[in-house]
């Protein structure tokens, strides 16, 4: 399915015809993306990196209102990992003032449409500015019961697992479990996304096709949809193509469906 923006009329009229195609019982329960070619697409417009992440908010604000109408239960943004601290300081700072600068003004749209944030990562190793504008931003959402925007920031998917171990060695250690007792269910327990449904869709943007350590075990059965587009040129109608290729896809879970 062709990946680049036509002629706006063109793209109006595809938008429609893909929402016809659509079947809303069947849409994914959890999409992720990671946000890929902020960087990249700056420097093909001759500006500096930041301001491919300032333009990728754009791109943000369409996919969650995209999710919205749909009905998606959770959206999952990959927004900075464990380890784009190794980036230039002057961009790290300016990707934390464009976090905080979002929250602070997109909070009382997000909280209309009944968005409710819940950022997950190491939270605490993010400055404190950014740690401040979160935390207004997960109380003042905390009651709404719409899509839930999990904001992944200093995030790492082998941390996140690693942590998990930790905490349930230390649960056996006390004699709160028992290490027979120990399964899949168990382990989803003490991961970030604990009590929301798997992965069913990652989307990944700039046409690199890896996973760089997202979610990495919510991920183990998703679908996953790559495409050539920089994150600032993804829009609407690039969610609605990766929807209709998802219900086209069939999902057997490792096992085979009866003729």
């Amino acid at each position: 399915m062709k990946n680049q923006l036509n002629l706006p009329n063109e793209v109006e009229h595809e938008e429609q015809e893909l929402l016809k195609i659509l079947n809303k019982q069947t849409l994914p329960k959890h999409i992720a993306i990671i946000m890929d070619g902020n960087g990249r697409w700056a420097i093909k417009q001759g500006l500096p990196r930041f301001l491919g992440h300032h333009a990728g908010v754009k791109s943000l604000k369409e996919v969650i209102n995209a999710c919205c109408d749909l009905e998606i239960k959770v959206l999952t943004a990959f927004c900075f990992s464990t380890e784009n601290w190794k980036r230039p300081q002057q961009e790290i700072d300016n990707i934390m003032h464009l976090l905080v600068e979002y929250l602070t003004n997109e909070l009382i749209d997000l909280y209309a449409k009944g968005v409710r944030i819940n950022p997950i990562g190491v939270l605490q190793e993010l400055p404190q500015r950014a740690r401040d504008a979160l935390n207004r931003a997960v109380q003042h959402s905390l009651g709404n019961n719409g899509l839930v925007l999990n904001l992944a920031l200093n995030y790492g998917g082998r941390l996140e697992l690693t942590q998990a171990i930790r905490e349930i060695v230390s649960a056996v250690e006390k004699g709160k479990l028992k290490a027979y007792q120990i399964d899949s269910t168990t382990v989803e327990k003490y991961l970030y996304t604990a009590g929301q449904p798997e992965t069913d869709l990652l989307i990944r943007t700039s046409g690199d096709q890896r996973i760089s350590n997202f979610l990495l075990w919510q991920i183990a059965y998703s679908e996953i949809w790559f495409t050539d587009v920089l994150w600032p040129d993804f829009r609407r109608i690039h969610l609605l193509r990766a929807l209709v290729d998802y219900q086209e896809r069939d999902r057997r879970y490792g096992g085979v469906k009866d003729k």
